[in-house]
């Protein structure tokens, strides 16, 4: 946990931004696997742990925000319990750790709300029984009233973060940096992509820690989040590995790499990945306060625009190629996300809040569609830079039959490279007062960069 004094200032933030009223923390609970008592890893929700910072199943915490006050619910370990998990610090005394001097039953928490109470949108169907309980509300209901002037709060609040959180990010990104070269060092034509899946994971659980989200391992870097591990490596392949570890406290890091399976990249390869570091430096390049990541994700296509365009998959005009969005054949997704205790930060809490304003809705364009982060750019926010170009065989062959952007796309190019993958490259950046700066140590990225690296292996 961090110092009494950090959870105590959050709350108050929270309080002096919310103005009145109780508000519920709902903590997480143990979710089975198979059967009730063969369970999961447990992750705490990254709210409850933000605002009271204990890490353990079955709690639940009330903040009136008129006094501040602040009681954690939930039931001590039985001697049965101790059996199985041996003895643990009390609640009670976790609990004055954060903080907090009033500690209740679990058995007590419906006493001690309301219909008035403010809670944040439910994830878990656990989550939403225990509300349903609580307010006597049916499914749909507990939905449509969690409180959205909470939503607004907390992400007030945890969105820009502290010098401690920062020092929990960048430790989180140090060990994600020893998984991404554990990979390069594992990858061998001949090697099954689980063996390198299982190489970085071992770096993680060597520092006693977890993931952040389940690791993308894969020669078929076309598809965006591929999670099976099941492919033989061979000469020619590109991998593309994206993972990230959970520092001891859960912040998280997130970093993409792709590299040849061979000794060097093939001409080909090397030509779509200067394209895509290119357009990475150049959204790093503008990164500041005061700039909205919108227009960072635009950068970012207008290189990969250009860049296709110099190679020939692409023609015409590119500023008007990417206001048409011609461009998301080849680069689907945003350009990056924000960063915290979730790999993509209080995504539970709805893009709309955490990654958009009133004043700056999400387009419905295609690929502009998925940029989770668009609002403006201020210190203390941590966010991904991750562009990609990808040759997603299913998607060419649609535009092509229905002629989308044929103005933009050289077809007959494109299909050349339909066995070709995807690439993505991504760093977690800090934004300062001055501009932006890399989280943790450097990775290997460029391509003489990664050559150089996994030819002293």
């Amino acid at each position: 946990m961090f110092s009494s004094s950090t959870y105590t200032e959050r709350r108050r933030q929270l309080c002096a931004a919310l103005g009145s009223g109780r508000v519920l923390l709902l903590g997480n609970g143990e979710t089975g696997m198979n059967y009730a008592a063969n369970v999961y890893h447990f992750r705490q929700d990254s709210t409850f742990l933000y605002f009271i910072g204990i890490d353990q199943p079955g709690l639940a915490a009330v903040i009136d925000t008129a006094t501040g006050g602040t009681t954690v619910f939930g039931d001590e370990l039985t001697m049965d319990d101790i059996v199985w998990t041996g003895e643990q610090p009390s609640i009670r005394r976790k609990a004055a750790q954060a903080g907090i001097d009033s500690f209740q039953p679990r058995g007590e928490l419906s006493a001690a709300v309301d219909g008035e109470t403010h809670y944040l949108p439910p994830y878990r169907g656990a989550q939403v029984i225990a509300l349903q309980a609580l307010f006597g509300r049916d499914p749909e209901s507990v939905q449509a009233q969690a409180s959205e002037a909470l939503i607004r709060a907390t992400v007030q609040v945890r969105t820009p973060k502290s010098e401690v959180e920062i020092a929990e990010i960048e430790t989180a990104v140090r060990i994600t940096n020893e998984m991404h070269r554990a990979a390069m060092q594992t990858a061998r034509p001949g090697v099954r992509e689980s063996e390198v899946y299982a190489a970085l994971m071992g770096v993680a659980h060597r520092h006693d820690t977890h993931y952040s989200f389940p690791a993308i391992v894969s020669r078929d870097g076309q598809i965006l989040h591929n999670h099976a591990h099941k492919n033989v490596l061979a000469e020619g392949d590109l991998l593309l590995v994206d993972c990230g570890a959970e520092s001891p406290l859960h912040y998280a890091g997130d970093m993409t790499r792709t590299f040849p399976v061979s000794a060097q990249f093939s001409d080909r390869q090397k030509a779509v990945y200067e394209v895509c570091l290119q357009s990475q430096l150049d959204a790093i390049s503008a990164l500041r306060p005061g700039i909205t990541y919108r227009e960072v994700h635009l950068i970012a296509c207008r290189t990969i625009a250009l860049g296709l365009k110099e190679l020939g998959i692409m023609r015409g005009d590119v500023e008007a190629a990417v206001e048409a969005g011609a461009h998301a054949l080849f680069f689907p997704h945003g350009l990056g996300h924000l960063m915290g205790l979730d790999v993509h930060d209080m995504e539970n809490l709805g893009e709309a809040y955490v990654g958009y304003t009133d004043d700056l809705r999400k387009s419905t364009q295609f690929g502009l569609a998925f940029l989770r982060l668009g609002r403006t750019l201020a210190p203390g926010m941590v966010l991904t830079v991750e562009p990609g170009i990808y040759f997603i065989p299913q998607l060419i062959d649609a535009w092509r039959a229905e002629g989308k952007w044929a103005a933009f796309i050289d077809f007959d190019e494109a299909d050349k490279f339909k066995d070709f993958g995807g690439i993505r490259i991504e760093d977690d950046y800090l934004i300062t007062a001055e501009g932006a700066r890399l989280l943790g140590d450097p990775v290997p990225k460029t391509v003489k960069d990664i050559e150089d690296y996994r030819a002293q292996l």
